[in-house]
């Protein structure tokens, strides 16, 4: 089971990290292009090169109309997407000062804890997600520039926060049964030697 959950992890953290990258060069292109019709309109290619400069003003180089729609919706989508990965492998930030002191029953009960409101708060992130996502989708709401259906964006961050959500209460499992028994079933680490 863990093998699964861990592959569909990984799975949605790789697709995360393509629409990153992606959205990355996206800003990136959006950026040059600004630079670089700014330039072609300034008065020194005004100058030495006008016609070069009308013509590619005319065939479009300039910043990526709506990119900041795509960026909005894709880092959504991402966040989302990261989450299994990093719920899975207690990849979250801890201040645990405090509880490094405590013994190891009550640090295997807090951590058991910490994981089950995790999973609750995912599968609410999740719900209310698809409640978005279907309202957008019944009222038809579309983007201001690109004009795309906004109940798409919802539709892939729910996906993802889907995903996380399954995760989340997986590794609540996990962290339950393991303070049940006392058994540690998926070693990440956090837990050290006392």
């Amino acid at each position: 089971m863990h093998k699964l959950m861990m592959g569909l992890a990984r799975s949605m953290a790789m697709a995360g990290g393509v629409v990153l990258s992606l959205l990355i060069l996206l800003t990136c292109l959006s950026i040059a292009g600004r630079l670089l019709n700014g330039g072609l309109h300034g008065a020194l290619m005004q100058s030495i090169a006008p016609d070069l400069a009308e013509w590619l003003i005319a065939i479009g180089v300039g910043p990526i109309n709506g990119d900041f729609e795509v960026v909005e919706a894709g880092v959504a989508f991402a966040i989302f997407a990261f989450l299994p990965l990093c719920q899975i492998t207690a990849g979250h930030a801890s201040v645990d000062i405090v509880t490094n002191s405590f013994p190891r029953g009550a640090k295997r009960f807090l951590r058991m804890v910490t994981e089950i409101v995790f999973a609750a708060v995912l599968v609410l992130i999740a719900v209310r997600l698809g409640a978005g996502a279907l309202s957008k989708f019944q009222n038809g709401e579309t983007s201001f520039l690109l004009e795309f259906p906004v109940w798409w964006a919802y539709a892939a961050s729910l996906v993802a926060a889907s995903v996380a959500a399954v995760v989340g209460i997986y590794m609540a499992a996990v962290r339950t049964i393991e303070f049940m028994t006392g058994r540690i079933l998926v070693w990440d680490g956090v837990e050290g030697e006392q």
